[in-house]
């Protein structure tokens, strides 16, 4: 679905922006069904004009409506009737820092929240690991959940990437769409998975600079980036 307008300090909700509240809360929930998350755990924003939506500060993904789904400027302004996500602050920094994010999903799913309870990155064992958009994907240090540093250390990861670990805490990934950004969580799961499964029988082979530089290449014109 393309990014909807929202106009701040209208009255009322205009009816583009319910669907986009319903989507963002439909989303929230595939997250918890899929695995990615447990009850509140995590949290959806998407970019929207003068700011972003974001989904509120610990309210299970069931019980909301799309009033709950608060609206943050890009100064950090909150408007609505709940609070939003305590981790609001690298949603912001994240959009400020690219037009390429239009939407951003984070979660604490078990095997990437596992890699980054260990402080690892997932390096290119598998070529895959490019759906993120380079060689490796990131880990950035810990800091405490809500804070300008974990921010901070949020974007120096995501530098030239469209995901990224974070230390004892979970996964970021952002792309176009609120579809697209879910898929790309969905896949770093994924792919976490198969390192961690990797490193029980022994030491992953890794793929050369050159060899991944070729993959990245190659995903340019690879399914939905193929031009007709």
């Amino acid at each position: 679905m393309a990014l909807q307008r929202y106009i701040q300090g209208s009255p009322g909700f205009r009816m583009d922006d319910i669907v986009l509240r319903k989507e963002i809360i439909s989303t929230a929930m595939q997250m918890v069904d899929s695995g990615l998350g447990v009850g509140a755990s995590g949290n959806i924003s998407v970019r929207v004009e003068g700011g972003f939506l974001i989904t509120p500060s610990g309210m299970k993904y069931r019980n909301l409506s799309p009033d709950d789904i608060v609206f943050v400027d890009f100064e950090g302004k909150a408007s609505g009737t709940r609070k939003p996500s305590s981790e609001w602050r690298f949603h912001n920094d994240i959009y400020k820092s690219t037009s390429r994010a239009g939407a951003i999903v984070h979660a604490h799913p078990p095997y990437s929240t596992a890699l980054a309870c260990l402080g690892k990155e997932i390096p290119a064992f598998h070529y895959m690991v490019a759906v993120a958009g380079g060689d490796s994907i990131r880990c950035a240090g810990y800091h405490l959940f809500g804070t300008q540093e974990l921010s901070d250390a949020a974007i120096k990861a995501l530098e030239e990437r469209k995901a990224c670990l974070l230390a004892n805490h979970g996964l970021i990934a952002h792309s176009e769409t609120l579809e697209k950004a879910f898929s790309l969580a969905l896949e770093v799961e994924s792919i976490a998975q198969q390192y961690h499964l990797a490193l029980q029988v022994g030491t992953p082979t890794i793929l050369s600079d050159e060899q991944m530089r070729e993959v990245i290449e190659r995903f340019k014109t690879y399914g939905e980036n193929a031009q007709k």
